[in-house]
């Protein structure tokens, strides 16, 4: 929204001097350790400018000293909200670059996992975006349902934040007698609070106004800086990797029912539990980000049951891990993922050894980071928590 169209601005004929002010690194509403500087007239914000680095931590080139397995738990620490789906990333690029096919069962455990940690993830998301714009309580509920999450995956691996549970070759472990039965007692129990927050933000007068019409990103804009995941999702774009990806990738979700979440002919995948969009709201701001997370919780709640379904009846084991100095075979693989932050890609050369030649990773958050610049162009100071945190970045992925 230019200030031209800004009802909250008044013009006065003032002169003031641009500032140049920093917002972080260390700043509630930055979601890491990230630098914003801003050029400000008065509260007019002409450029900002995003300053990453402080959390570099070299884990490509510690990758190439080490053997795919020994790399997972450095997965973890890149989207450390969402650790089992960067398990989940690196693992299958080996085992595409090792041609490994996993069995039946091995495949809808990871869609298990990989679909409570979108949950986890976007939950956190939810939460933290709620107290940004100076909303407390959504941030209670918020984490109080991700301490389940980690519960079960606590059972499952031993570990509630990195876990390094998904591994080449499956899992490290099968799921524990009773896990499916909690794992269900919980979703039973999750649905009514996801309504509940929805009550308290979604259909929130004050947070509408704070997001709604603000930041607006068109589809081409989402598009040219390589936007991915919700943030792509919620300016109209229909692609998700589950459904649109490698067959290496989609194969995992083969035979699931699930709706790619984003807007089609001016509404959402049909559920009559879903907040109606707000006359105020424009498709690609931060009301619709926003939106399209919350109704991915819901849709990944459908696809762990049919998950459990289906991991109860299948063949197969959960996996047998390839051994720790397991030899590659010569040559290069890439493949993305749809993490719960957009499109997470490992690329792996080898040269016949047990350690990779090169590692390299695709950030998702670098991408939907590096609109940051146009989104806040002639924005209020107040607007840049918004627009910040409704792309929902984790400074661990950017600098890695």
């Amino acid at each position: 929204m230019s200030t031209v169209d800004d009802p909250r601005i008044v013009e006065f004929d003032v002169r003031t001097d641009e500032m140049l002010v920093n917002m972080g690194p260390q700043h509630p509403s930055t979601h890491g350790v990230l630098r914003l500087v801003l050029r400000t007239d008065g509260e007019i914000v002409s450029e900002v400018t995003p300053h990453i680095g402080y959390l570099h931590r070299c884990a490509e080139k510690i990758g190439e000293n080490l053997t795919p397995r020994q790399w997972i738990p450095y997965t973890d620490r890149m989207d450390y909200l969402a650790g089992m789906n960067m398990n989940l990333g690196w693992s299958l690029c080996v085992e595409k670059l090792m041609n490994l096919q996993l069995p039946e069962k091995a495949k809808h455990l990871r869609v298990i996992i990989a679909e409570l940690g979108r949950i986890a993830s976007h939950l956190v998301g939810m939460g933290a975006y709620g107290l940004d714009l100076g909303s407390f309580s959504p941030f209670l509920y918020a984490f109080r349902e991700r301490e389940k999450i980690l519960d079960l995956f606590e059972l499952a691996c031993g570990a509630r934040l990195t876990y390094s549970y998904l591994t080449v070759g499956g899992a490290t472990a099968d799921l524990p007698p009773g896990w499916l039965q909690k794992c269900e007692e919980f979703l039973d129990q999750l649905l009514p609070v996801i309504d509940e927050c929805h009550a308290l933000l979604t259909s929130n007068a004050i947070f509408i106004k704070r997001t709604a019409n603000v930041g607006v990103m068109s589809a081409e804009m989402a598009i040219d800086y390589g936007c991915t995941g919700p943030v792509l999702r919620g300016s109209g774009v229909d692609q998700d990797l589950r459904r649109d990806g490698e067959e290496f990738y989609t194969d995992m979700y083969d035979g699931y029912a699930f709706e790619v979440i984003v807007e089609k002919d001016g509404h959402y995948p049909s559920d009559h539990k879903y907040p109606p969009v707000p006359p105020e709201a424009v498709l690609g701001d931060c009301w619709h980000r926003f939106y399209v997370r919350m109704i991915e919780v819901r849709q990944a709640i459908d696809l762990v049951r049919q998950a459990i379904d289906r991991y109860s009846t299948a063949s197969g084991s959960y996996g047998e891990p390839v051994k720790l100095n397991e030899k590659l075979p010569k040559g290069e693989a890439y493949l993305e993922t749809e993490a719960p932050r957009g499109q997470m890609g490992f690329y792996i050369v080898s040269d016949g050894s047990a350690i990779p030649w090169r590692v390299r990773a695709r950030s998702s958050c670098f991408s939907n980071l590096s609109v940051a610049s146009e989104l806040c162009k002639n924005t209020l100071i107040a607007d840049i928590p918004a627009i910040i945190g409704s792309l929902d970045i984790v400074m661990g992925e950017i600098d890695r």
